[in-house]
């Protein structure tokens, strides 16, 4: 995992609302993947994969609203998942649900309000 790869994985909420989190990270993090699209999902994934340079900390514009409470685990290097939860605090009321950290990869996960 590069320095600037994240793994999101949301769950709660829909498509929708796994779309506006995932747009809220794209202002630091460039591009996903893919955008979640699978209306009868329960879980959705994305992966920002690094390859675009990175952003200034001002994502979170534009990011929308949820409709229900969404749970959101990133994971990647300390520092990416670091400004992915500043950026998701900025952008919505989040909860800090705790993080745990490996030797090279952290994991974080947070619940995000309506």
């Amino acid at each position: 995992m590069s320095g600037t790869q994240l793994t999101v994985t949301l769950s709660g909420g829909g498509a929708d609302d796994a779309r506006a989190v995932v747009r809220a990270l794209e202002g630091t993090f460039g591009s996903p993947d893919e955008l979640p699209a699978d209306e009868n999902a329960t879980v959705h994934t994305a992966t920002f994969d690094g390859e675009t340079e990175a952003r200034a900390a001002g994502g979170g514009a534009g990011a929308g609203q949820l409709s229900a409470p969404v749970t959101v685990t990133v994971q990647g290097s300390p520092e990416a998942v670091r400004r992915a939860s500043d950026t998701l605090t900025r952008a919505f009321t989040a909860r800090d649900d705790g993080a745990a950290s490996g030797d090279q990869e952290q994991e974080r996960q947070l619940l995000l309000e309506p």
